[in-house]
């Protein structure tokens, strides 16, 4: 599935409280289960501020903030508060001096001058560092009224894509070979040379309101398109010059001056509602990702009816056969998967690590669903910077009681003893692996100076979340689960007791009740996510509750790993494909942004390790529990 970048909106510099979700059950592909609705302020006669982000590349995995490559920057600096997730996301927001009035048109205006000189070795390195930004090509993000400034040109078959960033320049190779970038102009063509994009043509469009319940003016899109000028004098600008040249050779003393040009158009055919469609329906691939995720969910809901409809079959067979054996006055010699009935319920070897994988699946599986489920209702708005990752973290944090709860419970079951070690795993184990390979990807992070690294009072936070709330909620949820009686009134259907040894029985009755429940770029249509999330769910167990089947079937009654390991080694396929990409598609550069890659992939892996063996562990036991609850066993 290929994801899309996030729009970047909403933030608390724009004082915006009117934020209305709407859901969109069935509507375009593109709007699938989400509609962003902005707030907005009114714009005329006000003074509209341009915001400005951190820049990133898809050639690097190390963003930076806006004032690392040394461009112009407003003098009476105001860098907005920011939630839990835009400082995870790693989000810089802070205010530029481009400056504009609405409806008051500007044509070739300075914004600054940079002066470097090769003598100066800080000068030396400021335009060294802006030079291998043009050759990573890093973006600008911008945001004018919480709506990005976006980049709009042609594409294959007459298609247009409109793009939230824009590249600062493009390098021309000494062999000739330049970068995307300089497909702008044909004037791009010197070898070794960088070009500055040192001017940008902004068109902003409003809706007049006329025909609306608020009087006034709504900005509904902004758009540039960034050029290259080689001004000579700030004094006197025409925006006809050649382009900006920067000989990859730097011996001579070098000007850099900024300009802008902004006009505004009035558009009343665009609804304020809808001014994220432009953005949405330009993005690439989306029919194509309609259809597969459609098609995908088509064919294993057809796999699914058909196996299940066989397993069920054949299950009312075998059941009908051994019950009727036993019911027969000739004794006959038990086969299949009845005849492990004595040990399918042996408690697993390695039951703590087990259980701890189970208590942290069930966490990641709730926290996981809620924030989708309120994704797709509209509550989690990319219009709300942040939200989504602040509320992933809050419901993890929150969630350690189910957590505490089914580690405890089945370690229980398990028929194990060491309470207080299988509430300390479940309450330290993987989020600690979490965190240290986190905090290594930080100090890396803060080491290349990239503005991603997060405060040392952020993880201050994070730990206090984590032991103040998590871990207390963990030690309840397992005070209730080891409380909890194995068999008892837990369980609503009956399974004969099993004997194991002379003094051990086990009773496994059922399926553990829970409790009710690849940065700034991220997947903002939700509707699919929900739905490959379902295909997900279905897939796993399905799997798992299969080779559980034949195995049980050929007489090997260990189940217990295997249900969670046939459907974790999806975290295997993941791994595998996180590699296959990196060296086929991706074009980055340098160790640190090298070791970032996969320390992050690492993290999303255990993630999926313990979410998906849970799904099918879970399924696994229902599955099984339901089958030897209906033979009779003597």
């Amino acid at each position: 599935m290929n994801l899309k970048p996030e729009v970047p909106v909403e933030n608390e510099h724009v004082k915006t409280q009117n934020k209305i979700p709407r859901i969109l059950l069935f509507s375009t592909p593109v709007q699938l289960f989400y509609k962003a609705q902005p707030a907005s302020k009114d714009l005329v006669t006000s003074q509209i501020e341009l915001f400005v982000n951190r820049l990133d590349s898809v050639e690097s995995v190390l963003p930076y903030e806006y004032d690392a490559f040394d461009f112009c920057q407003d003098a009476t600096e105001k860098r907005p508060s920011e939630n839990l997730g835009q400082v995870l996301f790693g989000e810089r927001i802070a205010s530029s001096p481009y400056k504009f009035t609405f409806n008051e048109e500007e044509k070739c205006k300075a914004v600054c001058i940079k002066s470097y000189d090769p003598t100066k070795a800080e000068d030396k390195n400021k335009l060294s560092f802006l030079k291998k930004g043009m050759q990573l090509n890093y973006q600008h993000h911008w945001i004018i009224d919480n709506m990005p400034v976006t980049w709009c040109y042609d594409v294959e078959d007459g298609q247009k894509y409109c793009n939230p960033g824009f590249p600062i320049g493009c390098f021309v190779a000494s062999d000739g070979r330049a970068k995307d970038a300089c497909i702008i102009s044909s004037e791009f063509n010197k070898k070794n040379t960088f070009y500055l994009f040192n001017h940008v043509d902004i068109t902003i469009t409003y809706h007049s309101g006329k025909d609306e319940n608020w009087p006034g003016a709504r900005l509904v899109t902004a758009r540039l398109e960034p050029k290259s000028y080689k001004h000579t004098d700030m004094n006197k600008l025409t925006c006809e010059e050649s382009p900006m040249e920067i000989p990859a050779d730097f011996t001579s003393k070098l000007d850099l001056i900024y300009s802008y040009s902004v006009k505004f158009e009035e558009n009343n055919n665009i609804k304020w509602a809808s001014r994220w469609d432009y953005i949405l329906e330009s993005m690439p691939h989306t029919n194509i990702q309609w259809f597969s995720i459609m098609n995908s969910l088509v064919i294993v809901l057809f796999l699914s009816g058909m196996v299940a409809m066989i397993l069920l079959r054949t299950l009312h067979k075998d059941i009908a056969r051994y019950n009727q054996i036993d019911s027969s006055e000739d004794a006959q010699e038990e086969f299949g998967w009845k005849l492990v009935h004595g040990d399918v319920f042996r408690p697993p070897r390695k039951g703590m690590l087990l259980s701890v994988f189970l208590g942290q699946g069930t966490q990641i599986f709730i926290m996981t669903f809620i924030t989708l489920f309120l994704a797709c209702l509209g509550f989690l708005s990319p219009a709300n910077r942040g939200a989504l990752m602040t509320c992933a973290v809050v419901l993890w944090v929150l969630l350690g009681t189910p957590a505490g709860y089914v580690s405890a419970r089945m370690y229980k079951t398990f028929r194990g003893e060491k309470w207080k070690t299988n509430v300390l795993l479940t309450a330290l184990l993987c989020p600690g692996i979490v965190f240290a390979d986190f905090f290594i990807m930080n100090l890396i992070l803060w080491v290349k100076g990239s503005s991603a690294a997060i405060p040392f009072g952020t993880l201050v936070a994070i730990l206090a979340m984590w032991f103040g709330i998590s871990v207390p909620l963990t030690f309840i949820g397992a005070y209730f689960g080891f409380k909890e009686k194995v068999g008892g009134e837990f369980c609503s259907f009956p399974i004969p007791q099993i004997y194991i040894g002379k003094n051990f029985s086990i009773l496994p009755r059922c399926i553990l009740s829970l409790p009710p429940s690849r940065s700034h770029q991220m997947y903002y249509m939700f509707g699919f996510l929900f739905l490959v999330f379902i295909i997900l769910l279905i897939t796993c167990s399905e799997a798992t509750v299969l080779l559980c089947y034949f195995h049980l079937c050929a007489e090997d009654y260990h189940w217990w790993w295997r249900s969670f390991l046939t459907s974790s080694f999806t975290a295997v396929y993941l791994f595998i494909y996180a590699i296959h990409y990196f060296f086929s598609k991706l074009q980055i550069t340098g160790t640190a942004s090298t070791i970032l890659y996969f320390g992050y992939t690492m993290i999303m892996v255990l993630i999926f390790f313990l979410f998906t063996g849970t799904i099918g562990f879970f399924a696994c036991f229902w599955f099984v529990s339901k089958i030897y609850s209906v033979v009779k066993v003597d």
